[in-house]
């Protein structure tokens, strides 16, 4: 198969190219999260990062934020934390007799919101409007978001005293729910040695700004997917709604995401076009999170089972030719 360049006059890929080196000088041997989370950028989604604490999630967050030239804000979600402390306040100013809104950290570019299952259900609302819309409605007024807007939210799926699970209309915002993972042997003595990742985070450069950004996201939709790989891709979706073992399937916008997440994926590796591995390489980190197995009903913490049903799916679902 030949492969022909991306329709682009800026050489895109280099920059993609460029930016996954630069995230990886700081994140060693996990070029596979990253090149994913840059997919999501790229697809104007927003990213979960689930993990057990101390693999990364966090430093993953500011080394992609630190990699673009964007405005950045990080929000450490806790159980007394309100509303109004993410995308702010409305408040009286004397002098001036007249009110005045003071913006909230939600405000930025790219948002780290850091344990975020810890704030409570009416908190975790806050987000829904921003995520979906780049919107936020403060006293019947509509303001948008800076332009590129992603979310990174981490969270730690074994400890639950004072957690809130995410319910399924949150996670559904999120375009893939990625983990980290341990580091090899190999890696890790190199971060032991370097005394850690924070010095290089430290002197890390941006390789990209807001304009070539949202270049690279709108060329995202010009990636070509041949009609069968939609039908593939459906064909995964209707599955996850009607099989025995789903009491939720994926819904209309998680089959929408997936769409375009194939695109970026395609794009992050040189290509104008997708193949059926772009779209089953991203099934289980775009879909388990957004299904329900009815076993387990009451325990969410764990997306394993979803992930396990998903990737079967992916095999039994036929691969055209």
């Amino acid at each position: 198969m030949t492969i022909r360049p991306l329709p682009s006059p800026h050489r895109s890929f280099d920059r993609i190219a460029l930016l996954q080196q630069n995230v990886e000088r700081v994140i060693r041997g996990k070029s596979e999260v990253v090149q994913l989370c840059i997919a999501a950028l790229l697809a104007k989604g927003h990213i979960l990062l689930e993990d057990v604490p101390g693999v990364g999630k966090t430093t993953l967050a500011h080394a992609l934020a630190r990699s673009l030239s964007l405005s950045f804000q990080r929000i450490q979600f806790t159980s007394d934390l309100l509303p109004a402390d993410i995308v702010g306040v409305t408040i009286y100013k004397q002098e001036q007799q007249e009110f005045e809104f003071v913006s909230g950290p939600i405000f930025t570019n790219v948002l780290l919101a850091d344990e975020i299952n810890r704030a409570t259900p009416k908190t975790q609302s806050a987000l829904l409007e921003a995520m979906s819309e780049g919107m936020i409605t403060i006293e019947k007024n509509r303001l948008p978001l800076p332009d590129p807007f992603l979310v990174i939210a981490t969270q730690n799926p074994v400890e639950h005293v004072g957690t809130y699970p995410l319910p399924e209309s949150q996670l559904d915002r999120f375009l893939m729910k990625l983990t980290i993972g341990y580091p090899n042997t190999t890696d890790e003595k190199k971060l032991l040695r370097a005394g850690g990742a924070q010095d290089a985070l430290e002197h890390l450069e941006p390789v990209l700004d807001a304009t070539e950004v949202r270049d690279l996201q709108e060329q995202v939709a010009a990636i070509h997917m041949n009609e069968s790989l939609v039908d593939y891709l459906m064909s995964i979706v209707h599955t996850t709604r009607t099989h025995d073992e789903v009491a939720l399937g994926v819904s209309t916008r998680g089959a929408l995401t997936y769409f375009k997440a194939c695109q970026a994926l395609a794009m992050v590796n040189g290509r104008d076009f997708v193949i059926p591995d772009d779209v089953k390489r991203l099934a289980a980190p775009v879909l388990s999170h957004r299904i329900l197995i009815k076993e387990r009903r009451s325990m969410r913490g764990d997306s394993s089972p979803e992930a396990r049903f998903v990737e079967r799916v992916v095999s039994e679902v036929p691969v055209p030719r």
